[in-house]
């Protein structure tokens, strides 16, 4: 417990250090978005019986907050790769499931930071939003998987290229294709089939639902948690290996 509590100390003095400039960052992009799709593009439109902006901001919440929990990644490569900080992990007398938690725990911190900075923005909107516990638990399942796929990525790059590699290949596609902008029923049904997969599509679906006001489907919530967990063991098993 006490080597968690050092991994996990440790990246929130880095986020406090930094924490106005993360704060700008984490606002650009949604802030963009909901200039150009929710106004712009979507101005008027109606999706699911609800205005486009109401649809729209839940599957930025839950964008942003894969984006930021995958962000730690670029924290431990900079650690690994410039400050030999892992170096220093493997001497000190820290368990790998102590340093994997640590990481994982930050990600999942940076992660719901990200949903606030979304909230606070759409908040002078007058949007007719729900933030209950049903939402709370969407999004923390949410930061959950992407932080410890963070990790694991982390542990497996050899460089920033690949680190770069991974986000072009994963997670952009996904942040749009996740039922974030439109809903994943307009596609065809084999498309429908494939992002079924996509854990950010039962996020940006659980959080959506509990926004405005419903129970989400039990069935996201669990693969959400499978999904996690078996990023975690990976991640754990990627810290053995680079120990190794």
């Amino acid at each position: 417990m006490n080597g968690l509590i050092a991994v996990y100390y440790r990246e929130l003095l880095i986020l406090r250090r930094r924490l106005k400039r993360q704060l700008a960052g984490m606002a650009v992009s949604p802030l963009l978005y909901l200039v150009a799709f929710g106004y712009a593009m979507g101005g008027g439109m109606i999706v699911q019986g609800r205005p486009y902006l109401e649809f729209l901001i839940p599957g930025l919440i839950a964008m942003n907050g894969m984006n930021q929990a995958f962000g730690i990644a670029t924290e431990i490569n900079v650690a690994r790769f410039y400050w030999f900080i892992f170096e220093e992990f493997q001497s000190a007398p820290i368990g790998n499931a102590a340093y994997v938690a640590g990481e994982v725990l930050a990600g999942m911190t940076r992660a719901l930071i990200g949903a606030l900075v979304v909230i606070c923005l759409c908040l002078p909107f007058g949007l007719s939003l729900h933030f209950g516990g049903w939402f709370w638990l969407a999004v923390l399942c949410n930061s959950f998987v992407f932080a410890s796929l963070a990790v694991t990525m982390a542990m497996l790059v050899k460089s920033h290229a690949d680190q770069s590699l991974v986000t072009s290949f994963v997670i952009t596609p996904m942040a749009f294709l996740g039922g974030t902008f439109f809903p994943i029923d307009r596609m065809p049904l084999w498309a429908q089939k494939l992002l079924y997969f996509l854990p950010l599509t039962h996020a940006s679906g659980a959080i959506r639902t509990s926004a405005f006001g419903g129970t989400p489907s039990a069935v996201s919530y669990l693969i959400m948690l499978g999904v996690g967990i078996v990023f975690f063991f990976a991640a754990l098993n990627s810290v053995n290996q680079a120990r190794d």
